[in-house]
């Protein structure tokens, strides 16, 4: 249990360095722009880009992953259990 909360917390922590760099990077991204050619806005193509995994990696870490989160992992392997099961008799 407690390796699984250590494991975890690794995990956030990981999450929070890469949305720490992605602000720093989209901000500075961001500034260039505008300071060059304020007239396209490029930087949302990072923003989007690198946004969307970022929102998954999320998902990932706090456990909200609708389709295959760990609930979806422990359904799977006691029907696999139960299949073997029944197979056997």
């Amino acid at each position: 249990m407690l390796t699984t909360v250590k494991k975890q917390v690794k995990e956030m922590k990981i999450f929070y360095l890469h949305l720490m760099a992605y602000c720093v990077v989209i901000t500075v991204l961001m500034v260039i722009n505008i300071a060059t050619y304020p007239f396209y806005l490029w930087f949302l193509w990072p923003v989007l880009g690198w946004g969307i995994p970022i929102a998954f990696h999320a998902m990932s870490v706090f456990n909200m992953t609708p389709f295959l989160g760990q609930g979806w992992e422990q359904r799977k392997i006691e029907e696999l259990i139960e299949k073997e099961k029944a197979n056997r008799q």
